[in-house]
């Protein structure tokens, strides 16, 4: 019974110690830093008069993209929540708002833009649509961002367009 004790107390250790001494830092590979171009302090641009703002920032050891977007003349804020989910090897956002809005999008980096994409889901007429966000026009202080509809996946339709600009 003791060599019984003695084993499970060293399994337990060399397990813990070897966990501790090879530990691989969480959200560490490089694809966890796709979306580093959005964070900072941004002024927003839309239909050439509307105006709003969004703070980007990474929380929770860098693991999570959390978005606070506001529209004062518009009265309309929301939060987004992003994480690289290494096992299937997409980005996952989900989006909140003060209209009562709930947003659940995936997709990925490729060819110098965030692509991500909703499940199809009815419209009133009983359509199935998709939504996507694509974040192109990428610099070190400004790209664009559209919002955008189809009901076959290849024909897009643009609903918004948000120009960023990072504040000074």
């Amino acid at each position: 019974m003791q060599r019984f004790v003695l084993f499970i107390l060293l399994a337990i250790f060399s397990c813990a110690s070897s966990g501790q001494n090879n530990a691989v830092k969480p959200c560490s590979a490089p694809e966890c830093s796709q979306f580093d171009f959005w964070l900072g302090e941004w002024d927003l641009t839309w239909n050439d008069t509307s105006r709003g703002t969004n703070t980007i920032k990474k929380i929770l050891d860098g693991c999570v993209v959390n978005e606070n977007f506001n529209s004062p003349s518009g009265n309309y804020s929301g939060m987004s929540w992003s994480v690289y989910n290494s096992r299937k090897a997409v980005w996952e956002q989900t989006w909140v708002d003060s209209q009562g809005g709930y947003i659940v999008l995936t997709g990925q980096y490729s060819n110098g833009q965030m692509i991500l994409s909703t499940q199809p889901t009815m419209n009133a007429q009983g359509k199935k649509i998709v939504s996507r966000m694509i974040f192109y026009n990428i610099g070190a202080d400004s790209f664009d961002w559209n919002w955008e509809s189809s009901g076959d996946n290849k024909t897009w339709k643009l609903n918004w367009k948000i120009h960023y600009q990072r504040k000074r």
